[in-house]
């Protein structure tokens, strides 16, 4: 079987027939947990807070920090796969990549965006 054709016709009939069991499995009553239906689920009221809280943006820029790692850790995995075709230029190319990488990384330590002494606390 053709590749293309698994993709163009299996894969939607597949879908089709996993909403179409979606939709005769699932349970047309309401949930009984009524914070399911409130618009936030952390267990505080929002008509009780006022509008201007503190926030810690530590956690914030932690976690922006570790999605651009992330996303550029993802662009290694072309380089794994195809490793044997590539030639030492890149090779090369990705040691470059990971040294700027590893300087970015550095970077944020110094400008303590990434405290390393908080990771000591938790």
């Amino acid at each position: 079987m053709n590749s293309l054709l698994m993709l163009f016709i299996v894969v939607p009939i597949l879908v089709v027939v996993l909403l179409f069991l979606n939709y005769l499995l699932a349970s047309s009553t309401p949930s009984p947990d009524a914070a399911k239906n409130d618009p936030y689920e952390c267990g505080f009221s929002p008509d009780n807070t006022p509008s201007n809280n503190l926030f810690s943006i530590h956690h914030f820029a932690t976690a922006l920090c570790f999605l651009v790692f992330d996303l550029e850790i993802t662009a290694f995995l072309p380089l794994s796969v195809s490793m044997y075709e590539v030639s030492i230029f890149g090779t090369s190319f990705a040691l470059f990549f990971f040294i700027i990488l590893t300087l970015g990384f550095v970077l944020e330590i110094s400008q303590s965006v990434i405290r390393l002494s908080d990771l000591t606390k938790v």
